[in-house]
Order: structure tokens, then sequence, then C-alpha cells
């Protein structure tokens, strides 16, 4: 007995004849954190008792009884029956000590040619590869609900903007079909990460491998994975599947925070594009006029988490001699983090698209002003007059500059003002300076022409829902 009046914990064999100190027990337990594993953890215990059973490691009276044992803790947990001890540590041992109470010693052979190391990497990639399954299912919700909004809005005018500045009109269909594509590439990057994690650590053991005549292939294939991974020591010590996907979802992040940033742009004083409901705003506990896009500006937020997921894994990995040490610990709390933060943002954001009420007027009025159209103009100069490019925007500039002085739109200066800039400059320019006309003449592939997002519209559903 230790000076402490703790046994040596059971799991870790005779070698140990006192228990941990409090302090000890506290920071080595992960299983606050890691019990959310324990579906995948008993799904690969599962697989490696039917192998053990397979090729005659186990008999099969030992491995059915403690597949069935398996299958009871399951839905001990499932119905909120299963007591989570901090003394065993973690998921995998907590399991296995409970599967003891109710088998007795032949739970013990359940560890037979198994290791922590292969079991949490296991556990790890089959959390992560479900993780990013449902992820994309919501990402694809999320396109649905941008290509239902652009469908309606194909041909509403909105301003386009550089540096925050009005640049040239487009439409709020084209707009919302940027994201559209960058989600596309998010999904991209999602389904490179699932292939490339979809190989099997189980039988990788602590870092050897074992001489128990084991089957990895046909654990490999009972959990789904393409195949084993081919080197015992990366199987054990490797986390790119978690940093690939952290990197994914960072990229996520950033996308999404973009779009929320526009969302409450839109939603304030100065544009007025789009209204929330009450089902995506707050409201103030001393301006009672106050309507926040608060769902938008914690969206927007949580590219903070995770980011910081990434740079925290990159960190713990970055100094770690293989095979396995005890930093790695720290693996899944910033993944669980990251992947709960991204999957309630794309909620979130799929509802504030469906939810939003667009302002086509004031799209429309914010587009007339800021000279929009300056660009059309210069191109009418280059395409009729035969100007090279620099001397026509040399010429629309100083028209641009006439109009400011007149204090009037683009289209309201009299073509005598224009004339007096270029001589040769004729009616059939007024024609190109509505922002109508602007945006219709895109028809360039990609362009913001409302046919072409109208096409656009019928290629994506066809390539992403």
């Amino acid at each position: 007995m230790a000076k402490n009046g703790k046994k040596a914990n059971e799991m870790w064999g005779g070698h140990f004849s006192a228990g941990p100190a409090a302090i000890m027990e506290k920071i080595n337990a992960s299983i606050a954190v890691d019990k959310r594993l324990y579906s995948q953890d008993i799904a690969g215990s599962i697989a490696h008792a039917e192998m053990l059973g397979a090729t005659g490691i186990l008999q099969p009276k030992e491995s059915a009884a403690i597949i069935g044992g398996l299958k009871k803790i399951l839905q001990e947990i499932e119905a909120g029956n299963f007591p989570f001890r901090t003394e065993f540590e973690d998921i995998h041992m907590n399991i296995e000590a409970r599967l003891k109470e109710m088998l007795g010693d032949v739970a013990g052979k359940l560890h037979t040619a198994r290791s922590r190391n292969d079991q949490v990497a296991t556990d790890f990639k089959l959390w992560v590869r479900d993780a990013l399954d449902a992820l994309d299912a919501a990402l694809q919700d999320l396109q649905a609900a941008l290509l239902e909004r652009t469908g309606e809005h194909a041909a509403t005018i909105l301003p386009g903007f550089t540096h925050l500045q009005t640049a040239q009109p487009v439409t709020f269909g084209h707009h919302l079909l940027a994201y559209v594509e960058m989600l596309g590439r998010d999904r991209g990057r999602l389904a490179d990460a699932r292939a490339r994690l979809n190989e099997s650590p189980l039988g990788a053991a602590a870092l050897a491998g074992t001489s128990f005549p084991i089957d990895r292939k046909a654990t490999a294939r009972a959990l789904g994975f393409s195949a084993p991974m081919a080197n015992s020591l990366d199987a054990v010590s490797d986390r790119d599947f978690a940093l690939e996907s952290l990197a994914m979802l960072s990229i996520l992040a950033t996308h999404l925070s973009r779009f929320a940033e526009e969302i409450v742009l839109w939603c304030s004083d100065g544009f007025r594009f789009i209204t929330l409901s009450d089902a995506f705003t707050t409201g103030s506990s001393i301006m009672p006029q106050k309507r926040n896009p608060d769902a938008a500006e914690l969206v927007r937020a949580k590219a903070g988490r995770t980011h910081g997921a990434l740079v925290q894994l990159l960190t713990v990995m970055k100094g770690l001699p293989l095979a396995y040490s005890k930093d790695m610990q720290e693996d899944k709390e910033p993944v669980f983090a990251a992947f709960d933060a991204m999957q309630l943002s794309v909620a979130a954001m799929a509802g504030m698209v469906r939810d939003m009420r667009v302002n086509a007027e004031k799209m429309l009025a914010a587009s007339l002003r800021g000279y929009a159209t300056a660009t059309d103009l210069a191109d009418w100069l280059v395409r009729e007059l035969g100007l090279p490019f620099r001397q026509a925007h040399h010429v629309t500039g100083k028209i641009v500059a006439a109009a400011e002085k007149k204090n009037c739109r683009l289209d309201e200066l009299k073509l005598a003002d224009m004339q007096k800039v270029e001589k040769r400059i004729t009616a059939d320019a007024l024609a190109v300076l509505s922002v109508e006309n602007s945006v219709k003449s895109r028809t360039s592939f990609g362009g913001s022409a409302p046919a072409n997002v109208k096409k656009s519209v019928v290629t994506a559903r066809k390539k992403y829902l």
C-alpha cells in the first residue's frame, strides 16, 4: 500500500506497487475528454475480438463472450448508466475495467496483440472519419441553401466591392455563388483528408507489431479502412490525419468568417441589404431598438478557436521522437473543439442564409452610387473608338471627375459634358452606363450576367448536391 493509501492501477501490471499521487492522477487522466470515443473504441475492440477468435488466438467462446460484453457496455453508455472513473485514466481502461467486472479474467484476453497506442490511434481515426462525414453533409446543406437563394436572386443587382469601395455592379446570386465554390473546395479538401486517413493502425501494438498471428487486413475491413498502415512505428505515432483535418477546418473557418463578416455589414445601418429575423438575432439589455446579428458574429469568432486548435496540435507534435509519447494525449481536445465549432458554424450559416430577407431596393440604390459603371464606359471607348485601354481609362477618369464636380451619377451626366473630354463619344455610350446593362454584359465564363448565374446554379446542383 502506498503512503497515499492508493493501490497500484491493476491495468499497469505488477511493476508498480503504489498508486499515483493525487496530482499525478489528475494530470494523467483523460477520461473527461476521450469518453467521446466510446463508440469507436467499442467498435475497434469488437473487430479485434472477432479477429482474435477467427485466427484461433482466442477460443470462439472467449471471443463471443467479450463481444457480447462490449455490446452491453455500449448499451450502458448510450443509456447514461456507465460510471466513467478517473482512476482508470481513459476510455480504453474504463471499458476494459467494466468488461472485467462483467466477465472476469477472460476480459483481459481482449488486449492480446494490442496496445493502447494502436488502440487510441484507431479510435481517434474512426472519430475523425465520422466527424468528416458529418461535416461534409452539413456543408452540402449549406451549399443547397446558398443555391436556393442564388436562384431567387440571379438578377438582383448588388454593388461589387474591392477594398470595400464600390467597384462594379454584380448580382446577389453571383455573390452567393462565390461561397458555393469556396465550400466546394472545402469539401474537396475534406474528401482528400478522409481518403488519406483511411488506413488502420490496429495491430501495430505498442510500436513494433506483435508475434501473434493476427490478421490486420481483417480488422481493417471490419472497421471500413481501405488497408492497414504499412509501418508499425508510423501507425502509433502518426497524427497527420488530425493535423490535416484541422488545416482543412481552418480554411473552412476563414471562409465562414468572411461570409459572416459580410452578413454583419449587410445588416448594418450603412448597408441594410438584408434583414435577419428574431431567430438569428438578439436584442440589447439597454437599447430597445437594437437587433444584433450575433449568430454571424459568433461564427466569425469561431475561426479563432479553430485556427488555434491547428497551432496547438502542431506545437504538441513538433518535437516528438518516434513512437508514442504521453504528449499525444493532448491531441484530441483541440480536434474535438474545432469540429464542434465548425459543425455548429456551418449549421448556423445555413440557417441565416435561409432566414435572411433581401432588400433589393437598397442593393440597387447602393449600386447606383460610386460610379460603378465607369469600367463599362472605358470598355466602350476601347471597343467603339479603338482607344488603347490605358488611354480609355484616363479619359473615363476625367469623365468621372466631371460627374463628381456636378454631384451626379455617370448615367446622369450630359453627353455634351462627356464630349468635352472626348469629342468622339456618341449617345450610344449612354446605354452602357446603366447598372442593369452593365451586369447583363458580363457574359464571360464565370461572369455575373444573370443568364450565367442561372446556368451556374444548374451546374452547381449537379456537381455538389
